[in-house]
């Protein structure tokens, strides 16, 4: 699973028509798409505090849920 680089899901939502500050966690390669749906954690990769499903459009956020 991703790690959204930011504090809150509130912060992550500001950012809409940016491109994501992420970290990646899964040993079994690169999940990072630059369009479709993603699944992100925050606000890092050991502190699980928030959970968000992210659309993304030619590489920046299109819509968090």
């Amino acid at each position: 699973m991703l790690a959204a680089n930011y504090p809150t899901k509130k912060d992550l939502k500001a950012a809409i028509g940016q491109r994501l500050r992420y970290e990646e966690t899964s040993m079994f390669g690169p999940e990072y798409r630059h369009d479709g749906e993603l699944t992100v954690v925050g606000p890092g990769p050991y502190q699980r505090k928030w959970f968000a499903n992210i659309t993304m459009k030619a590489g920046k956020i299109a819509k968090v849920r």
